[in-house]
């Protein structure tokens, strides 16, 4: 009898842990959206639709030329396209088009559950297809933070078909970014109970492992040119995990770790610095816009 008591309530407290890791993962992908103002001109506001439906919203700037190179922005998770704000109105004043979408769950796009990538993907390849509508060989370059960083190296094809990428905290895979994120609240013994309990949560709602949610393998299969960024005091993606990142890079690559900035500041640092590198990339990547 004793036993069966034991075993009953480690059976309840499993279940309780179940239930509310299940409830905490539906908190994390739950959508957060925000009005997004109308660009400036001469942008505008533009609607896509990905490949599964889910419709998104956008802001366009037009280049110097009409068949130039272009820039996609993609944002990092609870933000929308308006956190590139400066970024879209310094490249579109070199000439480069510009487009910032709002990814799913975010902005004034649909609100459906956010994926951490998987999905999201989706909708980065389907600002590269509005890019390239009219113009199919036009030369792209990307900057990605965090989400947005991730969600250019999982489609369903591997990373986005581009000419360059600036990848700013930009986590390896999700076992790692779930367990970093609990240690730096409840310590590493808590992590790692936790993390199985959230990572796997892939499969009942996606359908997938959790190793298909690593944006380090998808870029393992980019061989363009990449710019990584990551920061000296980010608890979230840390410098070995941008070491890491950084190192599965093929192609031409730089490394840049900024001492003392967090994952957040990371994602936004728009210094003359970071000007000059990601120019410097688009520059010699995508030719003069």
């Amino acid at each position: 009898m004793k036993i069966r008591r034991v075993l009953v309530s480690f059976g309840i407290i499993l279940l309780v842990g179940l239930g509310a890791a299940w409830l905490f993962g539906s908190m994390a992908a739950r959508p957060h959206l925000t009005a997004v103002a109308a660009p400036s001109r001469p942008g505008r506001v533009v609607h896509l639709v990905a490949s599964d439906g889910v419709h998104l919203e956008g802001s366009f700037w037009p280049g110097r030329h009409s068949d130039g190179p272009a820039v996609l922005l993609l944002h990092g998770i609870n933000s929308s396209r308006a956190s590139f704000n400066r970024h879209a109105l310094w490249l579109n004043g070199l000439g480069y088009a510009v487009l910032g979408i709002d990814f799913r769950g975010h902005g004034g796009s649909d609100a459906v559950p956010r994926t951490f990538g998987l999905y999201e993907a989706r909708d980065a390849a389907a600002g590269v297809a509005f890019l390239r509508a009219n113009a199919p060989s036009r030369r792209i370059g990307l900057i990605g933070t965090s989400l947005g960083g991730a969600a250019a190296l999982l489609g369903d094809k591997g990373p986005l078909p581009v000419q360059a990428m600036v990848l700013q905290a930009v986590y390896p895979d999700i076992k790692r970014a779930i367990a970093n994120r609990i240690a730096r609240v409840a310590g590493r013994a808590a992590a790692w109970i936790g993390e199985p309990l959230l990572s796997y949560q892939s499969w009942p709602r996606y359908g997938v492992p959790p190793s298909r949610i690593a944006p380090i393998e998808g870029l393992r299969r980019f061989h363009g040119p990449v710019l990584v960024i990551g920061g000296g005091g980010d608890t979230n993606t840390t410098v070995t995990d941008t070491l890491d990142f950084y190192n599965a890079a093929p192609g031409p690559k730089q490394l840049w770790i900024i001492g003392g900035l967090g994952h957040a500041a990371t994602g936004s640092v728009f210094t003359d610095e970071y000007r000059d590198r990601v120019l410097t990339l688009f520059a010699s990547s995508l030719g003069p816009p």
